[in-house]
């Protein structure tokens, strides 16, 4: 598979404690996976979190296993609802938003095309109404995807400029997010000091993402009750990185919006070094890891449309942030297994999961 980007030069920038000490800091979808991790990194950090999403989406979730609601001001709103939204929006008074929620699987949107439409484009669309009044803001990071791109699977990665598309109800909501983010940013931002960015990652993995019907949470059930796990795709390609990369990019991307200004805004990607892993070839990877008696295999017959080449040309992100990727594949499943060995284990999750993102920090 052709690709657009160098070998990385150096470790690159990291988000700056000091700058989000005490910040009023909006995760919208903290009770997710990656804005589960969103949330802990900037409590950490010191930031006034709030958070708003839906209660959390399966029976063990990262917000409730690692106790995300005790770090947070946890609003359970539905995006979907304007007036509930903009009553939460006024409560919080954020000087910094990053829009995580979403309806993210690409199969479930084939059973909900018009619940995820309404999700993700819809209630973006809603949040940025709400944020138009409020003078305090300064920077809005909106989450789309990877699959936000018109995918003619040509063999190169997809840079910011390349055409908006998708084929299925999921890819085709995020380009219409992003064709939305784009007219508010233009229409109604400009006028407003806050500055506006989209950001596309890669295929993220990492401990505490127990989404029905992902790859990795399907993997480590399986392994972890013995039995075989069926793949649909093996030979179809995604860029694979840990949570923690496109995190740490985000939390990059929005200390230049407020600091820098306009020349920051728009899209961004936050992709991995290795942009030719195969789904077969991950899996394989993690069953070695795994150890005992792991095992997947290719489940045959007709499935739902799925995109087989998949990758992100990250230069952008590189050249104006100074960001890179930390891990290799490799990496991020050794601590996405750790992660998930260690809960089973019963450990202190909220200690484990920040152990791992001090670490990750620590290499700026």
């Amino acid at each position: 598979m052709g690709q657009r980007q160098g070998p990385v030069e150096n470790m690159g920038l990291m988000a700056h404690p000091d700058f989000w000490k005490r910040r009023r800091v909006l995760v919208t979808g903290h009770t997710g996976f990656k804005g589960g991790w969103l949330t802990l990194w900037l409590a950490m950090m010191g930031a006034r979190v709030a958070g708003i999403a839906l209660a959390p989406p399966s029976s063990a979730s990262l917000f409730d296993v690692a106790g995300i609601g005790r770090i947070c001001d946890s609003h359970l709103v539905d995006i979907r609802d304007a007036h509930a939204l903009r009553t939460a929006v006024d409560q919080i008074a954020p000087e910094v938003v990053f829009h995580c929620a979403a309806q993210p699987l690409v199969r479930l949107s084939y059973a909900d095309p018009l619940g995820t439409w309404m999700t993700n484009v819809m209630g973006t669309i809603h949040l940025m109404q709400a944020l138009r009044e409020h003078t305090d803001l300064g920077a809005l990071v909106v989450v789309t995807s990877d699959k936000c791109y018109e995918n003619r699977e040509a063999g190169l990665a997809f840079r910011e400029g390349d055409a908006l598309g998708g084929r299925d109800p999921y890819s085709s909501s995020k380009g219409a997010t992003e064709i939305a983010v784009a007219s508010w940013r233009h229409s109604f931002f400009r006028e407003h000091k806050a500055c506006v960015a989209t950001v596309r990652a890669g295929n993220v993995i990492g401990g505490g993402d127990w989404a029905e019907d992902r790859l990795v949470p399907d993997l480590l059930a399986g392994f972890a009750n013995g039995k075989s796990v069926p793949i649909r795709h093996p030979d179809a390609i995604r860029p694979w990185q840990h949570v923690l990369e496109p995190v740490a990019g985000y939390l990059l991307l929005a200390e230049r919006l407020m600091l820098g200004g306009r020349d920051f805004e728009g899209p961004w990607n936050f992709g991995p070094d290795e942009i030719d892993v195969s789904v077969g070839a991950l899996a394989e990877r993690m069953r070695q890891r795994f150890g005992g008696n792991a095992r997947w295999h290719h489940e045959g017959g007709e499935h739902l449309h799925e995109a087989r080449l998949l990758a992100l040309d990250s230069r952008k992100a590189r050249e104006q942030l100074s960001w890179r990727p930390r891990m290799s594949v490799d990496q991020a499943i050794d601590e996405t297994i750790a992660w998930h060995q260690a809960w089973l284990a019963g450990r202190d999750m909220q200690n484990f999961t920040s152990l791992q993102i001090e670490r990750y920090s620590s290499q700026a």
